[in-house]
């Protein structure tokens, strides 16, 4: 993201960005209306691309993307997504659920989404922290 880019976002997100650019666990970062702003090196791990290349992605499009199921290989809907309900329920929630990366490797992950909030209570979007389940 671009230094221009950045300065339309609230500086609570510049700086959790910046937390998650350091830190070892994948992070997913989403705005207020679900677009993805950034995830962290090790996402891309799992998620089959670099950030630079995906840049940010409509909550429709990264909802669909990676082609998320249960462990029947049934699709879950994008309202059962734990990101989803961080953002629409404004509260933390978990799951479990397989994924196609952009590099077409199906993966099982766990899922934790909190809802970001900033000072004065503003609503700034939501975060996934996820991992890899080894299987």
């Amino acid at each position: 993201m671009t230094e221009e880019a950045m300065v339309q976002h609230d500086i609570e997100v510049i700086l959790f960005r910046q937390l998650a650019s350091y830190l070892a666990m994948p992070l997913f970062i989403v705005d207020p209306s679900g677009t993805l702003l950034f995830y962290n090196e090790p996402a891309e791990a799992i998620l089959g691309r670099r950030f630079e290349e995906t840049g940010e992605m409509s909550a429709a499009e990264w909802a669909t993307a990676f082609h998320p199921t249960d462990e029947q290989g049934e699709p879950l809907p994008a309202e059962r997504l734990p990101l989803t309900v961080a953002l629409s329920e404004r509260r933390p929630a978990h799951g479990s659920l397989w994924i196609h990366g952009f590099d077409h490797v199906r993966r099982h992950i766990e899922i934790t989404a909190i809802p970001l909030v900033g000072q004065s209570n503003r609503f700034l979007g939501a975060v996934a922290i996820f991992w890899s389940k080894r299987i």
